[in-house]
Parts: structure tokens; sequence; C-alpha cells
């Protein structure tokens, strides 16, 4: 089985092995023109694949990319817990350097966009195109986005949304 995953990782071209070891190497050097080297490295392979990985990103185990890093963003300020799946085209992006600190166990789906502060909690499911911007308790699922309206109308004209 070992050999049909490797197979199978490498035909979709999501090798990321190599990135995945610059990362750990990245954090367990201190400062200095090592940590710079290997995060320059990092940087590289991350745009390679298509995304984006902060050098000062904190991800705890086995975060899952089933579809590699293509179209991912994630702040360098951010916080990823453990067992998480992030799916493509997902940005978790920052505002003033602050950016959201995402629980154990969660699912972020295709095109999600979660911004700002804000704290995820754990077994949340976030669903595809979803724009989350406030906290989320545990164990729920968050799909679509808030709908605002823009402008008025008159008050002979009906307002469609």
């Amino acid at each position: 089985m070992r050999i049909r995953r490797r197979i199978i990782e490498y035909s979709r071209g999501n090798n990321l092995h190599c990135f995945w070891r610059l990362y750990r190497w990245q954090k367990e050097t201190g400062e200095g023109l090592w940590h710079d080297v290997l995060t320059f490295m990092m940087s590289r392979c991350a745009h390679r694949h298509g995304g984006y990985i902060g050098p000062d990103t904190v991800i705890k185990e086995n975060l899952t990319l089933p579809h590699g890093l293509h179209g991912i963003f994630i702040s360098r300020y951010a916080e990823i817990g453990e067992n998480c799946w992030i799916y493509q085209n997902v940005t978790i992006g920052e505002v003033n350097r602050k950016a959201p600190v995402i629980g154990d166990h969660c699912l972020i789906g295709a095109g999600a966009v979660i911004i700002g502060g804000v704290k995820i909690g754990s077994h949340v499911k976030v669903g595809a195109g979803a724009v989350v911007n406030t906290d989320i308790p545990d164990g729920c699922t968050v799909v679509s986005q808030a709908v605002r309206v823009i402008g008025e109308k008159q008050k002979n004209e009906g307002c469609s949304i």
C-alpha cells in the first residue's frame, strides 16, 4: 500500500515531501542565516506548487492538503490545530497582524475565506465558498456568506437579492 500511495501522490504533481521537510527544519532552527535560507527555500517551494504558507505559521500535527498547495494562502500569524483538512483555493488571512486560530479536527472546504483574528473551534466544518469573519464555536458547520444590502431602491421598486 505504501508504494501505491507514493505513486498516486507523485502522479498528482503534489509532491510536498520536500516542502514539509523544509518546514520542519525551518521550525527547528533558531534565528540566523540558516533559518533565513530555509525560509527562502520553503517559500520558493510553496510558490512552485501555487500556494503560500507563512514562515511563522503554527501548524500542529497532520495537516492534510488533499489537493496540494494549489491556491492556498495561510497567513504567517495563523495557528492551525491537529488533523485539519484544507482544500484548494482557501485563504486564511490576517487583518492588522491578527490571523485566525483554527482548532483541531477541522475541515475547510474549497474556496473558503477565513479572515481576521477569529477563533474557529474544534470539529468545525467550513463549507466551500464560505466567508468567516466571526468566532465559530466547537462542532458547528458554517456555509455560505452573510447577505448584506448595499443600496436601497425606491418604494415603488422591489429589492431583489
